[in-house]
């Protein structure tokens, strides 16, 4: 699908293209932004053991890890 330039349309067609994703918008189903940080703190906490950012990764496992010093004399 190509790329649309904005600048490119009449006023009536971005008008449309508006319109258009009005419509889509509208059919979603909205939630409280309460209930929707509750889930996500929820979803967070359970998985936290597991994430790496949280717990770190094993030395083993690191693949950043130094292999060697680097020594000046």
């Amino acid at each position: 699908m190509p790329a649309i330039n904005i600048e490119d349309l009449s006023e009536k067609d971005k008008l449309k293209m508006e319109v258009e994703q009005l419509r889509k918008e509208v059919k979603l189903e909205r939630q409280p932004v309460s209930k929707c940080s509750e889930d996500i703190k929820n979803y967070i906490e359970e998985r936290s053991g597991e994430d790496p950012l949280v717990k770190g990764v094993p030395e083993e496992k690191n693949p950043f890890k130094e292999k060697g010093g680097c020594v000046i004399a």
